[in-house]
């Protein structure tokens, strides 16, 4: 039978209607002409290095499913339920976990240390990623798995940012690191940090992209209570069930299964520990355990390098514990030993350092060569330098001397919980985001951005006031000031812009990721002043900045000159509806003063006042609801003779 024969009257026809519709079909595809191109990236913490905005959203749903291809590793399978757990924590998505390739609505995992990753360091591209919201589906990939972990935090921390905490923006990140070393180290020697403290910092790091978390295990006050080492308090916070070392663990420390928590917790969370054993200084909880090993007969903090048994013992000590690390690194210490000791003290580093490399682990080691030894000549040279004190070992003079260098400087990034030095009220996360970079040391020994001789920075907090009583959540009401800017700045630099207030948005929406409900938001519920930007007529001193008024810290305040006409203002971030202000004052209150409003922070209006207060204290002032991006607290009269002090501002609507 042949074909049927089509008319050619009507193909004709079928053209014709064609082309008539034909601009219908092309646009039920196309997104609408007004479609505005998201141009702006989700607005995550830290900041993203690369953005190529699409159109339109991606809703993610709870039929949207976490997808790896069909024998995928066996990480990227843990990371997937990771993530899906976390997304059910976090929003009201429930996401299902499967293999194979991606449909409308899914969350697609992938590794290829090939793909582009922009500008990415060749040494960094394990932490890089590309996260792809087009298609009506998610891909991320990373370069490695670290890579692949971190697009999930971006993934997850753009869903928060989301009016329904279940869509994002079309488009492509590329994002990757600019150092190697992202870290934060806490000293538990002298003073003891729970598990549970831990491994929240463990996870807190993990959705900041931080890498590093150094711990130093032991240590003791910094005098002796009058003059007698043995009443002075001191710790080594690992506790062995070998019986040659079981009395050495202070009785508030870290079992082995506490430990393999923490590397666990790590692991999960793409950052590595990095244990400290410090000696030959800082030794007193050694020298507790064997006195006939610390000088002057035992009453010291300082081990007596002078016997030989001493560095065996310590070698013990290494042997014992290294097998617990899985980090590739062991910090050995290794600072402020006297100095009239410098031979013995470099005989000891120079057996320690290669001792420890031969247990398979790399050595980092504290800074102290200039001061030991005029410099670093003669001291073994596979180190990694924290570079803490310029003066103690400048980061020019180890990178001249062939070390790699850690920016740990005191001056910058030290902090001692409620010490008149070293930052004791914490960091200032604006000085921080505005001013600071690890390639700055301050004192003419800044070095260029991202030299290639600079792994990273690492802000540090010391205990050193071992009597002063506090709590481990206090020292984190100090740390929480400035981590998200410290984060910012090591993983990309200025790619958050230069509006703070803009970024203390995004630290708010963000939070501080799963598992951290131990970490609490050191802000009343509803105080729009929290953590904001502020400004001020004066300082009474730099101990007292307007930020402590804003931070959440029933301890820290602000206090200004000796004058009635003073200020202390706060920036919003963005227009709010506000009804109240809750002031309190410290024993320098204000007997007058208003309270001030503004859109641009130099046109102020007056919306309620105080008038004849006799008191410190708590005050509220409610005032009928208007529209305000800056709110100001403007001193008539003084209620002393001093200025005016504020504990806490805090703004409600």
């Amino acid at each position: 039978m042949k074909p049927r024969r089509t008319s050619r009257r009507f193909v004709s026809g079928l053209i014709a209607l064609a082309l008539l519709f034909a601009p219908l079909l092309v646009l039920r595809d196309a997104p609408p002409a007004s479609a505005a191109v998201n141009s702006a990236p989700p607005g995550v913490v830290p900041a993203i290095q690369q953005w190529t905005g699409g159109t339109g959203q991606i809703h993610l749903t709870s039929s949207s499913r976490i997808v790896a291809a069909p024998g995928a590793p066996a990480g990227m399978k843990r990371l997937a339920h990771q993530l899906a757990a976390e997304a059910a924590e976090l929003t009201p998505i429930r996401l299902s976990v499967a293999a194979g390739g991606p449909a409308a609505g899914d969350i697609a995992l992938r590794l290829d240390p090939n793909a582009d990753f922009g500008a990415a360091e060749p040494a960094l591209r394990p932490e890089a990623y590309r996260l792809t919201a087009a298609e009506g589906f998610v891909d991320i990939v990373g370069g490695g798995d670290k890579g692949l972990y971190y697009g999930t935090r971006t993934l997850l921390q753009a869903v928060l940012g989301s009016a329904d905490h279940a869509s994002l923006p079309t488009g492509t990140a590329v994002d990757y690191p600019n150092y190697a070393v992202r870290g934060f180290m806490l000293d538990v020697g002298r003073r003891y940090f729970t598990p549970r403290f831990i491994e929240s910092y463990l996870r807190w790091m993990g959705w900041l992209k931080l890498n590093t978390l150094q711990l130093h295990l032991n240590d003791n006050e910094i005098g002796a209570p009058g003059g007698d080492w043995s009443k002075a308090i001191s710790a080594f916070r690992l506790k062995s069930s070998n019986p040659a070392f079981a009395a050495l663990g202070a009785e508030q420390g870290y079992t082995r299964q506490d430990w393999d928590s923490f590397e666990n917790t790590a692991a999960a969370n793409g950052v590595t520990i990095i244990p400290e054993i410090d000696s030959p200084a800082h030794s007193r909880a050694f020298i507790e355990f064997k006195p006939e090993l610390g000088l002057n007969n035992g009453n010291s903090d300082h081990l007596d390098l002078s016997k030989p048994e001493t560095t065996a013992f310590m070698k013990s000590v290494f042997a014992e514990f290294v097998p617990w690390f899985r980090g590739p690194a062991v910090h050995i210490g290794i600072d402020e030993y006297p100095s009239h000791l410098a031979d013995q003290y470099k005989a000891y580093v120079n057996t320690l350092a290669p001792y420890v490399r031969s247990l398979g682990k790399t050595v980092h080691a504290w800074g102290s060569f200039s001061a030991m030894s005029g410099g670093g000549s003669g001291y073994d040279k596979g180190m990694v330098i924290n570079s803490w004190n310029n003066g103690w070992y400048s980061p020019k003079s180890a990178i001249a001397d062939g070390y790699k260098v850690i920016n740990t400087n005191d001056s910058w990034l030290y902090v001692v919980p409620f010490a008149n030095y070293y930052h004791g009220q914490g960091l200032d996360g604006q000085h921080i985001f505005k001013n600071w970079e690890p390639h700055l040391f301050g004192g003419g020994q800044d070095l260029a951005p991202q030299d290639p001789d600079l792994l990273g920075a690492m802000p540090a907090v010391w205990n050193d006031l071992v009597r002063t009583d506090y709590t481990e959540l206090q020292v984190h009401a100090l740390v929480d000031k400035s981590f998200e800017a410290l984060a910012q700045k090591m993983w990309s630099g200025g790619a958050a812009g230069t509006d703070y207030a803009a970024f203390q948005n995004r630290v708010t929406a963000v939070g501080k990721g799963p598992g951290t409900a131990y970490l609490p938001p050191h802000r009343t519920p509803g105080d729009h002043a929290y953590g904001r930007p502020t400004g001020a007529s004066s300082t009474e001193t730099p101990a007292f900045p307007a930020t402590y008024a804003v931070d959440g810290d029933a301890a820290t305040r602000w206090s200004s000159q000796y004058s009635d006409d003073q200020w202390l203002s706060v920036d919003l971030g963005s227009v709010r509806s506000i009804s109240s202000v809750r002031l309190s004052w410290e024993a320098a209150y204000g007997r007058d003063y208003d309270i001030q409003v503004s859109s641009d922070g130099t046109n102020w209006r007056t919306v309620t006042e105080r008038r004849g207060r006799a008191t410190a204290g708590n005050d509220t002032l409610a005032f009928s609801s208007t529209d305000a991006r800056h709110v100001r607290m403007q001193g008539v009269t003084r209620g002393t003779r001093y200025g005016y002090s504020l504990y806490s501002l805090e703004v409600f609507s």
